[in-house]
């Protein structure tokens, strides 16, 4: 089964997606934030399309564990999500996957110029192959 993470950001939404047997995460694409109702919608279409059969959404949390300002934000998205798809949805810790991210585009050498760039999809793919790892079965 595909799996879709989406990494929730006030200026974008990241996405990757996993291949069919839900072990590996890769990049999808990036979707500039419009509104939540917008936004949870072209979710929903990037699901259908690429025909996943889950949707992870990363939450932010502090250190005892409970949804930052930025967490909270994406658990209403969440919530908007459900609204817009049959598929079930799922909230994520993304802990640290914009520096994770960050730190992969500096192990594969990308020049400075390149990791300029936003990260957002492949901050979804990080988050999304924490999920994979954690949820081999999914």
């Amino acid at each position: 089964m595909r799996i879709l993470a989406v990494d929730p950001g006030s200026k974008r939404l990241g996405l990757a997606i996993s291949d069919p047997t839900g072990a590996i995460a890769n990049p999808l694409t990036v979707i500039p934030h419009v509104s939540r109702l917008l936004d949870a919608a072209a979710v929903a279409e990037q699901a259908a399309v690429h025909e996943a059969g889950l949707i992870v959404v990363g939450q932010s949390l502090d250190e005892q564990g409970q949804p930052t300002f930025e967490g909270r934000r994406a658990a209403r998205f969440a919530s908007v999500l459900r609204m817009q798809t049959s598929l079930p949805v799922v909230l994520w810790d993304e802990a640290f996957t914009t520096q994770d991210a960050r730190a992969a585009r500096i192990a594969l050498d990308a020049s400075r110029q390149r990791r300029a760039g936003h990260l957002d999809d492949l901050a979804a793919s990080v988050l999304l192959q924490s999920y994979l790892d954690a949820h081999p079965s999914s």
